[in-house]
């Protein structure tokens, strides 16, 4: 079996009722190939059941790229269409500059309360010194 005839299974966990709604665990690299598998698995977990969000955990997605884009795209559509939604925990700041890029951060939240946290404060970064401005005597006077 290839990478692109993925299984569900194999790009994750399947989806799994918890106390706050239905948690997925994504694990990579999704497939384009993949995709109508993953959304036949969510529809299939979703359908009959009470409408709510979904909860996908993406840590495993440790390099994102487009396919990693539509196909979580494609969830949240298919989500939509059952009277749920999609929302990312978890999400790697790679994953959320492509989101941001293809203009889908708000189509696809973040898990509330989990925030973006920054690296380091100002003042721990480190100060440069000694930068000065220095004219070239080929430069053009203004």
């Amino acid at each position: 079996m290839s990478a692109a005839d993925e299984a569900p299974e194999r790009a994750g966990r399947q989806p799994e009722q918890g106390p706050d709604g239905v948690v997925w665990v994504l694990a990579g690299p999704l497939t384009r190939a993949g995709i109508p598998e993953l959304c036949a698995c969510l529809r299939d977990r979703l359908r009959g059941g009470e409408p709510g969000w979904v909860t996908c955990d993406v840590a495993a997605l440790t390099d994102p790229d487009a396919v990693t884009v539509e196909a979580l795209a494609r969830l949240q559509l298919t989500a939509r269409r059952l009277g749920s939604r999609i929302r990312l925990r978890n999400a790697g700041g790679r994953l959320r500059g492509l989101l941001a890029l293809a203009g889908l951060r708000d189509v696809l939240p973040l898990e509330p309360g989990l925030r973006l946290q920054p690296g380091r404060q100002a003042e721990q970064r480190k100060q440069v010194r000694g930068v000065e401005e220095r004219v070239d005597p080929g430069d053009p006077v203004p």
